[in-house]
Formats: C-alpha cells, sequence, structure tokens
C-alpha cells in the first residue's frame, strides 16, 4: 500500500559526533553474512574498507518481510546527520525500494552556561519507495511536530539530553559486552526501551501508525503530540475498500473539497460515540467542538447545530470538515421521512458485521432488513401509521447503524428538462397556440375602431410571435400574467438551471425556500417534459468507492 511504515529511526549529531541511538523495528532476528561483520577483534585493529566495498553485494531491495534490512547503523548516522545547511528543512531520500523522511531539528543546549553547538535531532521514517506525495507529506509533518516537541522540552528541562545520555551509554555497556566476543549481531535497543521513555514513545507512534492511523503520546509527561495519518484512518475505516489511488485523491480533498461542497441543509453523522469522543478530547480543546457534540443529533442540519450551539455557520462547516479528516464523522443529509435509500454496491456483510448487528439489535436479522432497501426506499415506505413510536425509534436506529458501516445510501431525485412534443419548446405544438392566440385576439378586436394599430398588419404579426416564443423567459412580458403560477414556478426554475440535472429537490428546496409538496406537485404536473432520476449527492458520493473520481 505504500502507506505503512517500515521503521522509524532516532540520530543525533553533535560536537562529539553523529550517531544512530535508536531504530524500531530493531530486527534482532536478523542474521548478517559472516563477510559483512565489520566488528573489530581488538580496539586496535583496523578496517580493510577497500577490501570489504569490494567483496559486498549491493542488494537490490532492502526490505524483507515488511521490515528495514541491508542498512547498518553506521550507514544511516552518516546518511540523517545531515549538514547545518540542512537544519529545519525537508530530508527526503530514497535508496532502492525505500524512502526516507525526516524534518533534522536544531536543538540548543539547555546547559546555558556551557557554550555548546547546537544538536541536531532527526526522527527519520522508512516507507516504501512508491509511497505516494501525500503519504510522505505527512510524515515529514510528524517527524517535524515530534521534533519541535522535544526542543520544546530540551529548552525546559534538558529532556533530550538526559534521553540520550541513557541511549548512548546503553550503547556503549552492550559494546563492551561484546569484546572478544565472536558474535557481532548483539543488539542494545531491547535495553534501551526499557530505560528510555522517549524509545517507548517512538515505539508507540510506529505502532499507533501501523494499526489505527492516529498518534496520541505525551512527551516527558508535559506535551501532547496528536496526529491523523488520513490515509490509514479512512482506509480501515472502509475496511480494506477503497483503492490507494482513490485514498490518496480523497486525502488530498477530503478536508477542503467537503469545506467547499457543504451546505447548510448536510447533516453529521458521528461514527463514535459522542460522549467517548468529548471524553477523548483534551482539556484545552476547542470550546466550540464542545458545543458542537454536546448538540449532535443526526436528525439537525448544519445550519440547525449552529443555532443550538450558537456558532457561526462556518465554524460548523469548519468542525464537521475536521470531524471528516480524522475519519470521526461522515456527511449525510438530516434523517426524514422523505429520505430514499438503497444498498450501498460497496457493502461487505462479513460475519463480524452481521454479530455486531446482532449485540446492537438482538431479535432483528441483518440480511431482512438489507432485502427491505434492495430497491430504494423511503423512510416513510417502512413506517405505517400504526407503528408505535418505540418501532419508529428502532428504524431510526438501524439507519443510523446501517449509514454509520457504510451499507445504505441515500439517493437524491434530481430534474431535467427533455422537450417532446407535449413540451412547451416543441414547434408544432408552439405555432399551433401561436395561431390560436391570433386568431383569438383577431376575433375580439383587442383595440378600438377608432384606434390606429402602429406598424403593418405584417409587422404586428412578428411581434406577437416574438412574445409569445419568448413568452416563458422574459419575466416582464405583458402575457406573463396569463399563466399559472405552476408555469411560472416551472419558468423560473429551467431560466436559474435547477433543472438541468444538477440539483436535486433538497438543494432547490433550500436556495429558492420552497416546499417539498410544490415541487412534487410541479413534476406531476408537468411529468412530459421533466425527467426524474434518483443517484448519489456529490458531497457524499465523495466516501464512497463506486465514485472516488
Amino acid at each position: 500500500m505504500g502507506i505503512y511504515p517500515l521503521s522509524v529511526i532516532l540520530v543525533k549529531s553533535d560536537s562529539k559526533g553523529d550517531r544512530l541511538l535508536f531504530r524500531y523495528p530493531h530486527m534482532t532476528d536478523h542474521i548478517r553474512e559472516s563477510g559483512q561483520c565489520t566488528k573489530r577483534k581488538t580496539p586496535y585493529s583496523l578496517i580493510n574498507t577497500e577490501d570489504l566495498l569490494q567483496s559486498l553485494t549491493f542488494p537490490t531491495s532492502n526490505i524483507s518481510n515488511g521490515n528495514l534490512t541491508g542498512l547498518t547503523d553506521e550507514v544511516l548516522s552518516t546518511l540523517f546527520a545531515v549538514k547545518p545547511e540542512l537544519y529545519e528543512q525537508k530530508f527526503e531520500l530514497k535508496i532502492n525500494d525505500v524512502r526516507f523522511v525526516g524534518h533534522p531539528t536544531k536543538v540548543p543546549s539547555h546547559a546555558s552556561k556551557e557554550v555548546h553547538s547546537p544538536m541536531l535531532c532527526n526522527i527519520v521514517f522508512a516507507l516504501h519507495a512508491q509511497a505516494s506525495y501525500s503519504v510522505v507529506k505527512c510524515y515529514y509533518n510528524l517527524s517535524k511536530r515530534l521534533g519541535i516537541a522535544l526542543r520544546h522540552e530540551e529548552k525546559r528541562c534538558g529532556f533530550l539530553t538526559d534521553e540520550l545520555k541513557i541511549m548512548v551509554s546503553t550503547h556503549d555497556e552492550i559494546a563492551g559486552r561484546s569484546e572478544g566476543e565472536s558474535d557481532c549481531d548483539e543488539s542494545p535497543y531491547e535495553l534501551i526501551l526499557q530505560r528510555s521513555s522517549l524509545a517507548r514513545g517512538l515505539k508507540s507512534v510506529f505502532s499507533n501508525l501501523s494499526t489505527s492511523g492516529i498518534v496520541s503520546i505525551i512527551i516527558n509527561k508535559w506535551i501532547q503530540v496528536r496526529f491523523c495519518l488520513p490515509q490509514k484512518v479512512h482506509l480501515s475505516h472502509k475496511k480494506g475498500l477503497l483503492d490507494p489511488e482513490i485514498i490518496d485523491r480523497l486525502v488530498l480533498l477530503v478536508f477542503f473539497r467537503c469545506l467547499k461542497s457543504l451546505r447548510p441543509y448536510h447533516g453529521v453523522l458521528l461514527l463514535t460515540d459522542p460522549l467517548e469522543l468529548l471524553e477523548s478530547l483534551q482539556i484545552d480543546s476547542s470550546p466550540a467542538l464542545k458545543r458542537f457534540l454536546q448538540m449532535y443529533n443526526p436528525l439537525k442540519s448544519l445550519q440547525t447545530l449552529a443555532a443550538d450551539s450558537d456558532l457561526t455557520l462556518a465554524q460548523v462547516f469548519q468542525l464537521a470538515s475536521h470531524l471528516v479528516y480524522w475519519a470521526k464523522a461522515t456527511i449525510i443529509y438530516p434523517l426524514c421521512e422523505s429520505n430514499v435509500y438503497v444498498v450501498s454496491p460497496d457493502a461487505a456483510l462479513t460475519n463480524q458485521l452481521l454479530e455486531s448487528f446482532s449485540e446492537q439489535f438482538p431479535g432483528v436479522c441483518l440480511l431482512q432488513v438489507i432485502s427491505d432497501f434492495s430497491l430504494p426506499t423511503s423512510i416513510s415506505q417502512k413506517l405505517s401509521p400504526l407503528s408505535q413510536s418505540q418501532q419508529q425509534t428502532q428504524l431510526i436506529k438501524i439507519i443510523i447503524w446501517l449509514l454509520k458501516n457504510q451499507v445504505l445510501l441515500q439517493l437524491h431525485t434530481y430534474v431535467r428538462y427533455v422537450p417532446t412534443v407535449y413540451g412547451r419548446l416543441s414547434q408544432d405544438a408552439k405555432d399551433q397556440e401561436i395561431h390560436d392566440t391570433i386568431a383569438t385576439e383577431e376575433s375580439e378586436s383587442i383595440w378600438s375602431a377608432g384606434d390606429t394599430p402602429k406598424g403593418t398588419p405584417t409587422e404586428i404579426k412578428e411581434l406577437t410571435l416574438t412574445a409569445k416564443e419568448d413568452i416563458l423567459y422574459d419575466y416582464q412580458s405583458e402575457d406573463y400574467n396569463i399563466l399559472s403560477d405552476d408555469k411560472k414556478l416551472l419558468d423560473r426554475l429551467c431560466r436559474l438551471g435547477y433543472f438541468n440535472g444538477d440539483y436535486h429537490l433538497e438543494e432547490i428546496m433550500y436556495l429558492e425556500n420552497i416546499d417539498r409538496s410544490q415541487l412534487l406537485q410541479l413534476l406531476d404536473k408537468f411529468r412530459d417534459i421533466l425527467m426524474v432520476s434518483e443517484c448519489e449527492d456529490p458531497t457524499i458520493a465523495l466516501f464512497y468507492n463506486n465514485s472516488g473520481s
């Protein structure tokens, strides 16, 4: 996939030299070839580097069973201990099929009374070389955040210096034990994990990136670093159904496109329990987010949530997009009786899903519920007038559960104007209407005998033809008042482009402040020229595999 890290590596460089202090996983089971053991037999022996380089066979791959291999600590420390000119810049290096990403951070010494050259701290992530730009950028941002947090703690209490001393002393201790021994693969990293809180934090970062995609660690019990790897989070949410290319496009567009495409009539569906989400928030988290979650209800629109939370609509849009980015919520249309749902083509009916549904709704068969939505079905069709409130509540809960697990998707009604022989733009019908109108006007003598008509009869006929041809397109026409209210509404909506197939009923209702009953009456009265179709809202379709574009 290219989104999972191969390794996390910590390198330091100061006046005493550069050194790789920690890496995870440390590959204790990796066995080098006998010719690659570069350990000195005595402290005074020299290594013939020329013969060593000539005898080495450089591999074309540095990945084995999903782990980083073939690169020694000495090689990596030399590569990652960059020059001061590259401090505080993006570090990216590709070797064979591995890409290394980091942010070399300049860390001043905590000992203010002594003069020390600045220390380099570089936390590097090893990724697959085919990792996309969006993935590489995310890992770079994480490395930068961790470096900034370590620099802060070093200034505050010398945390980084203490941790590096622990790692260096452990390396020296293991090296002392290994003197004179034939085994050159003894690793000090297990012992470092036991002694160093920073090493345990880096291990936690690696594990969280590989499992959930969400990192939340507290460095030195003081600074909390939170990070979201959207590619992994949304992939886990989709249970592996999304193509990697779609995931990358989703991550690049999810926040900004979501923010741009949101409408006040949209709603939010939390994918986790609201109370659990509130409890997981930091103490200094946004009060607006807390109010938003307290007022949350899948039956409310974003506009209603903004009013109930005493927030601006722009704030609610940003909060909703933020929750979507962290895979804590998805965008829906607020639940109401007119909503139409159908089984999603991406629905994966696994045993785990069936068991989860049975635990949530005892006595209800998931397969039976899904069969009821094999064809587009509205909530009102599932509710009978004799249904009790308890049954209605359970149905709403079931639909919410199905939406959370993306078993159902909502369909909206789109309208397209299609001229037919019965439509207003049919030439034969238009000519007949104009002919009948002219005959009626001539027979009823619109002007009196004493009036002198302006223009010749031919000019009068041409003016009449023009007026009748544009009657449905010219609001200022004198004959516009002879149209019925429904024709006026049809004319106005066609003029504004709502019936070109790009707007669904809910959006027309919001933008033009029209009741659903008015639109449904219009569709029924002019069904000969108004074609309807049901499909997804493009904003919501962004989160489904079948519409990854």
